[in-house]
């Protein structure tokens, strides 16, 4: 995961801690709501950048495996 996915993957959970507890102090369900689905809006970028490593380490063990393969000639 980048460094700038984290960092926006952190300030979404952020933003959306705070939106999510302000709606609750105030009774604001709809507040409340929004934050908390900022804070799945950053999951979703957090899970999607772990994603994005695995599939980056499983290009390079197969881009590996062939240069294996070229060596063995």
């Amino acid at each position: 995961m980048s460094l700038e996915d984290k960092i926006k993957a952190s300030a979404k959970d952020a933003e959306g801690k705070l939106q999510a507890a302000a709606g609750e102090l105030t009774g604001d369900d709809q507040l409340k709501a929004a934050g908390e689905a900022k804070q799945l809006q950053a999951k979703v970028i957090d899970a999607a950048g772990g994603l994005k490593d695995k599939v980056a380490d499983a290009a390079d063990a197969v881009g590996d495996a062939f240069k294996g393969l070229g060596n063995k000639a």
